[in-house]
């Protein structure tokens, strides 16, 4: 049975807890360092440290994409409430939820809204977000759940008119059949009078793409960076800094950006906690993260094929971002 926290108008669903959370990316680390390219779970980025460098990193001038899903959130919220008259609005990696207060205040004005449903891994990110937003919005409910949005979707409360919102181009950071997993298990979720709202980074320049993940004060680096810490203090391992280099690059050919490290020799890394010894070869790339971009034709495929079909899409004049409203798309009778 799930662990359950209450508070007045909130409720906390616990399925993941910090022993369970430890395992999971323990047991996934071990996975992912026998791929080719060897990898690093992306997850390992964001401890408190990770995240404030990242908050940091989405003010730079060249990352665009938190100011451009920001602008047509502005926008569009008042016709994305319309649009779905949503009762209940569910947030996977709902984090802060700042740039969803766009979109709570939309939907409050609309008169539809009654509960909200922040999914997150973080149990103390959630309960600091869910008293925010409980003390600002006083006619709705909090229904968190400590979770991860690619396992327990299915925990997402029964409801009439439910949006279930994923934002930031957050989706990018799956690889294809990841993203047909998620996309699969949010069509399922869907009923008839249910939306999916996403936010998706678009393809442009390349200059421009490797500028917003290579910015010249180096805060990017410093993130990642953090990512080696975090592992060398975690799981026991001796990554050094200064034997693999930071690289960001595009790759034209699956259309996302890929970032991580480069052996600049041949090394052996311990992991003590894996009980893993980890050989790289000079020139060997170690991937952490990658940010994959879109054109609106291959995000409708993709949508399609999980089952849900592409009502509206809003981009900013620029066309760097787009964010878009799905349905379940009808089953033949």
């Amino acid at each position: 049975m799930p662990r359950v926290g209450t508070a007045p108008r909130i409720r906390i669903d616990v399925l993941l807890d910090e022993s369970d959370r430890r395992a999971a990316l323990h047991d996934a680390t071990f996975w992912s360092l026998r791929q080719v390219p060897k990898e690093l779970p992306a997850v390992w980025l964001y401890d408190e440290r990770g995240s404030l460098l990242f908050d940091e990193i989405t003010r730079l001038p060249e990352y665009y994409l938190t100011r451009r899903e920001r602008d047509i959130l502005a926008a569009h919220a008042g016709d994305i409430a319309v649009r779905t008259g949503a009762r209940t609005l569910v947030e996977l990696g709902s984090g802060t939820s700042e740039k969803t207060r766009l979109l709570l205040d939309a939907l409050d004005a609309a008169g539809t809204l009654e509960r909200f449903v922040p999914l997150d891994v973080s149990a103390e990110m959630l309960w600091s977000s869910a008293r925010a937003i409980a003390a600002e919005y006083q006619s709705i409910g909090i229904h968190g759940i400590v979770g991860d949005f690619e396992r327990h979707l299915p925990a997402v409360p029964e409801g009439n008119a439910r949006t279930v919102a994923f934002l930031g181009s957050t989706i990018g950071n799956l690889d294809p059949a990841r993203r047909a997993r998620l996309l699969g298990a949010v069509a399922s979720l869907l009923r008839d009078d249910d939306a999916f709202l996403l936010g998706v980074d678009l393809v442009k320049d390349e200059d421009r793409l490797v500028a917003a993940y290579n910015d010249s004060v180096g805060v990017t680096e410093a993130f990642v960076r953090n990512g080696l810490t975090v592992l060398n203090c975690e799981l026991g391992a001796d990554f050094d800094d200064e034997r693999l280099e930071f690289r960001a690059y595009w790759d034209a050919d699956k259309e996302w950006m890929d970032i991580g490290f480069v052996a600049r020799s041949a090394q052996v890394v311990s992991i003590p906690e894996l009980e893993v010894e980890l050989r790289l070869e000079a020139g060997e790339p170690l991937r952490f993260e990658i940010s994959a971009k879109f054109r609106r034709a291959g995000i409708e495929q993709e949508l399609a094929a999980a089952g849900l079909r592409l009502t509206d899409w809003w981009t900013d004049p620029a066309d760097d971002f787009a964010v878009l409203l799905a349905t379940s798309s009808p089953t033949d009778s």
